[in-house]
């Protein structure tokens, strides 16, 4: 369809594109020091990150969980690929290692509680690049491909003046249910950079990503207004289907509204601090609008029947999640979203002080021992280390690396303790 005959409409903002630097297609590049990627598909997914790895000279940290992948099978998948491989299985983590925040104790046990893992895993891989002494990383997800590989060092370049440089998203539109189902029947709808193609400076673990939908927006923004934010070079997301249960629109919802509106008003150049109630409850009348907009569209639209009738399940679920909230609720969330960045910020500090970045000088064997990730992780850089707790008993427990090396070859190597306490974490608990 012509963009002239897109449809727009006066209940939402169908890009945010004017609020990102649109950065020259020969940009400088930079090193990448690490793609970390988030994963719970089956090990396979992550071939082409290693093959970027490969290409690109860096580490890959794979953070694994789910029925389908685990850190032992995402190192044995690597044994070939001559890249560094660091895969963690993230159930269960260390206590301590995560901060328990504000935003998720206000939704837990509420209908508005995100069940993933995806928020924990990123912060997890700021931590352990923050540790390793890494500058600039990529965030990239399982299915999505990076067509030509200096895209990344390019984006990676940009992290020294931007708090964040996104990758175009081309295939696949990575949206929302709501905005798919738009963009489907003729709605003016763009795609915004995300958190499955974004390189960032270990700078920027003063932010963090909260368990919400949009946790990627969140990170970009500070309390008051965007953090300068770039965007380069192409990025393909492989397809999924949006539509193929309901119940994907109802948990996005909650996150759609907070992220949605909050851009709304960087968009009008409005501060932050604006979104107060009265603010939410004028808001959310305009998103009821929009997704009735919407539904009225699709009943009017040429799809097939079975597929417009998909389109308008999720439609009423997204709606139905959207009449659910206050507006109250949204301010609370926002003014303990502010309050969680000052708490992780002070959490990393104690965790990882910046008087001794670099002190683990890239050797991920002294990573995995300082964040106490030896009972969870897999390490392999032409010898594959296997890491365990030798004796769980004793009163002070020995961590074993067992270095196999290609040949065969089994040397048992001591490995001073974690710094971290090795037991089950309330995070991990919340988010496994």
């Amino acid at each position: 369809m012509p963009k002239s005959a897109l449809i727009h409409s006066e209940h939402h903002h169908g890009s945010h594109r004017g609020l990102l630097f649109t950065a020259p297609k020969a940009g400088r590049t930079e090193q990448v020091d690490a793609i970390i990627v988030p994963t719970i598909r089956n090990p396979q997914a992550l071939t082409h990150a290693l093959r970027l790895a490969a290409v690109l000279g860096c580490s890959l940290v794979a953070l694994c969980s789910g029925r389908y992948t685990s850190a032992r099978s995402v190192v044995a998948l690597a044994a070939t690929a001559g890249v560094e491989v660091l895969a963690v299985d993230v159930d269960g983590l260390p206590g301590g290692l995560l901060p328990e925040f504000r935003t998720c104790a206000q939704l837990k046990g509420t209908r508005l509680e995100r069940r993933s893992d995806i928020s924990l895993k990123r912060n997890l891989g700021l931590l352990i690049a923050r540790a390793a002494g890494w500058a600039r990383i990529v965030f990239l997800d399982d299915d999505i491909v990076i067509p030509e590989p200096q895209d990344l060092g390019r984006a990676a370049a940009l992290t020294d003046d931007f708090a964040g440089a996104g990758l175009n998203i081309h295939g696949f539109p990575d949206n929302s249910v709501v905005c798919h189902a738009y963009r489907e029947v003729g709605g003016a709808q763009d795609v915004f950079v995300g958190g499955g193609a974004l390189a960032v400076h270990t700078r920027s673990t003063s932010s963090f990503f909260p368990n919400i939908y949009n946790e990627d927006w969140f990170f970009l923004l500070n309390g008051d207004k965007l953090r300068p934010t770039a965007v380069t070079g192409i990025a393909v997301q492989k397809p999924y289907d949006p539509f193929d249960i309901p119940k994907r629109a109802r948990l996005e919802e909650f996150g759609d509204v907070l992220a949605e509106g909050l851009y709304w008003l960087l968009d009008e150049g409005i501060s932050l601090r604006d979104a107060n109630t009265a603010y939410w409850q004028k808001y959310l009348t305009k998103r009821m609008s929009f997704i009735h907009q919407v539904t009225d569209m699709v009943k009017r639209g040429g799809e097939a029947p079975v597929q417009k009738a998909r389109m308008l399940d999720s439609l009423n679920a997204a709606l139905g999640r959207c009449q659910y909230i206050r507006p109250e609720w949204c301010e609370t969330y926002i003014r303990a979203w502010r309050s969680d960045r000052r708490i992780w910020r002070q959490h990393v500090e104690r965790l990882l002080p910046s008087r001794k970045q670099n002190y683990c000088k890239g050797d991920l064997e002294k990573v995995v021992v300082h964040l106490g990730l030896a009972m969870h992780s897999r390490y392999l850089s032409g010898e594959r280390f296997d890491h365990h707790v030798a004796d769980l008993r004793a009163p002070m427990p020995v961590v074993i690396t067992e270095r196999v090396a290609l040949d065969g070859r089994v040397r048992p190597l001591p490995v001073a303790q974690p710094v971290v306490e090795l037991r089950r974490s309330p995070v991990g608990q919340l988010h496994g």
